[in-house]
């Protein structure tokens, strides 16, 4: 189990999406969670958990520094996907 930085709630490694902070500084999807670097981070595969870290800046204060607005519309594209009509 891990938590949702986005919305703090428990669920499964499968449901979950991670992002590592990587060697350039960049924060990027890890869809496979097997891209190495120094921080990982989870949000559950939700649109809204993902606006959620991104706008209370939970992100930021995960990997303790802050998220370019490139960075965020590249996690958002990603969650994309999730998005329930």
């Amino acid at each position: 189990m891990r938590m949702c930085i986005g919305t703090r709630t428990r669920h499964a490694k499968r449901d979950m999406v991670r992002l590592v902070l990587h060697e350039d500084g960049h924060v990027v999807v890890d869809p496979t969670g097997k891209v190495s670097g120094s921080r990982g981070a989870y949000i559950s595969k939700s649109m809204a958990a993902a606006e959620a870290a991104i706008r209370q800046k939970k992100l930021e204060a995960e990997f303790e520094r802050p998220i370019s607005q490139g960075d965020s519309d590249a996690i958002l594209a990603f969650f994309e996907q999730f998005r329930t009509i």
